[in-house]
């Protein structure tokens, strides 16, 4: 049954992508964050839906009705050195070979990033781009809450696969998912809307300390404290943010509090000293080699030449480091520039649409944006996750509505 849903649901729509190509955007953001097909038994479990979404999506961009342009803006210029960078990194790398492999899984994310960039132009298809993006996370976020819930916390939440199918992964992705249930919660008309979101908000929430991820519980704090500093009302919000805290950690046993005891006591911790071991070869490779090692460094040879008094070979464990050792100085610049221009773009929403009623969702979609953010640069540091499409689909909402607002603003003078 679930393969002839998903089945139906991916032919069903192909049609409609060459003359509406944004439709495809769609499409491939379910496909690709939440892999359907992967939760089905039977044929679909391995058929190339996503590629033939990206297929007919690509295909659209000639044959669609409606415009086809990347937004004027310098993160989108920024987002293409980086890719460009990639390239060449990898014609440079240790194993080029591959490190080609893994370039072309992330051209192939990339590419359909600015395929977005290009065909989400009206309020309705950013509005639907963020409902795809919430539903297709939000699923593992309300599943996760309730098997939390069911285990009493012991049992600990995994991910579907692909980049989410560990535990970090997944309550990271889950994590960004929240603030963006907030904005359509705050957005939404329909009560039994939002008392669902409500609903899948608390539930995520509990589903992402079920992870019993360190990195996502500081990234879930840092998030808590970016709510607090932009509420009008901070000891309100102290006390509510208090409240639900202590609710949410009343479900999780002695275990868990455990495992979070364990941020002071990171030098007694084998993973957390594997995190920082690895983060030192990329270091050292960095500063040795100006355009990194490529994709494929964690191997002992590499070990062998850069941190040799580390027997095992283990990932970086950071988005910051894996660029790093991976692009080099250059690539992690480029990394932390984009980012920046993310934060600073929303921003700029936030201010120039402060106080207008009819443009209130800008200042709320630009404004849990930036929450997301912040979960995912502080999750990201405990996380190899840099080449992750979520985080780049929060780009992509900023930049496409920031593109929204100039053509409104223009139209109503």
């Amino acid at each position: 049954m679930r393969d002839l849903l998903v089945t139906g649901i991916v032919l069903g729509a192909l049609p409609f992508i060459f003359r509406n190509a944004w439709i495809g955007v769609l499409l491939w953001t379910w496909l690709s964050l939440m892999n359907p097909h992967k939760l089905a038994w039977g044929f679909a479990t391995n058929a190339p839906f996503a590629a033939l979404a990206a297929g007919v999506t690509l295909i659209g961009l000639v044959t669609t009705k409606g415009p086809v342009s990347l937004p004027k803006s310098s993160v989108i210029y920024f987002l293409i050195a980086f890719i460009l960078w990639m390239g060449l990194t990898t014609a440079f790398s240790i194993y080029p070979e591959l490190s080609l492999e893994q370039y072309i899984k992330v051209l192939k994310i990339q590419l359909m990033t600015l395929v977005a960039l290009a065909l989400l132009h009206e309020k309705k298809h950013i509005q639907l781009f963020v409902w795809v993006n919430v539903l297709s996370i939000g699923f593992f976020g309300v599943k996760g809450g309730i098997y939390t819930i069911q285990t009493a916390g012991g049992g600990r939440v995994w991910g579907p696969g692909g980049f989410i199918g560990g535990n970090n992964e997944i309550g990271l992705a889950m994590l960004i998912t929240i603030p963006l249930m907030y904005y359509l919660y705050l957005t939404s008309d329909a009560k039994w809307i939002k008392r669902g979101l409500m609903a899948a908000m608390l539930l995520t929430a509990v589903a992402v300390l079920g992870t019993q991820s360190r990195g996502a519980f500081l990234a879930i704090a840092a998030m808590g404290f970016v709510l607090w500093l932009r509420s009008p009302h901070k000891a309100n919000s102290a006390f509510f943010i208090v409240v639900i805290a202590a609710v949410l950690l009343a479900f999780m046993p002695d275990s868990w509090f455990e495992r979070m005891g364990t941020i002071r006591t990171y030098q007694e911790d084998g993973s957390a000293m594997g995190r920082i071991t690895a983060w030192k070869m990329t270091f050292n490779l960095a500063n040795d080699l100006f355009f990194g090692g490529g994709f494929y460094i964690y191997t002992p040879f590499v070990y062998a030449l850069y941190q040799p008094d580390f027997v095992k070979s283990v990932v970086a464990h950071s988005i910051y480091f894996s660029v790093l050792g991976e692009h080099g100085w250059v690539g992690l610049g480029l990394f932390l520039t984009i980012w920046f221009l993310v934060w600073r773009d929303a921003a700029s929403l936030r201010k120039r649409v402060k106080g207008v009623d009819d443009l209130l969702w800008v200042h709320h979609l630009a404004g849990m944006c930036q929450v997301a953010l912040v979960g995912y640069l502080v999750g990201g540091a405990f996380l190899s996750l840099a080449y992750y499409d979520y985080p780049y689909n929060l780009l992509v909402i900023i930049a496409v509505t920031q593109r929204w607002l100039l053509a409104h603003t223009q139209v109503q003078t």
